[in-house]
């Protein structure tokens, strides 16, 4: 099988490059609760002096959906 650079080899099928994914970001102070609405406000919140805020308080999660992948490829015999 001879595979070009811009493909992948999944299951032993080619597929392209690219697998249609989503991605959400969360970022959220684990001590108020409190959900971010950017990294630039997290970080906004650690500098403030006004707040107990550290940054160790700061959580970020990702959460990655990959809409279509063909895990169950053929046998091969």
């Amino acid at each position: 099988m001879s595979i070009k650079r811009d493909e992948n080899v999944l299951a032993g099928r080619k597929t392209s490059a690219v697998l249609p994914i989503e991605t959400k970001e969360t970022v959220s102070n684990t001590q108020t609760g409190k959900e971010y609405a950017s990294e630039n406000e997290a970080q906004a919140d650690v500098n403030n002096p006004a707040t107990s805020t550290e940054e160790k308080h700061i959580k970020r999660d990702v959460a990655i959906t990959v809409n279509s992948l063909d895990i169950f490829g053929e046998v091969m015999k």
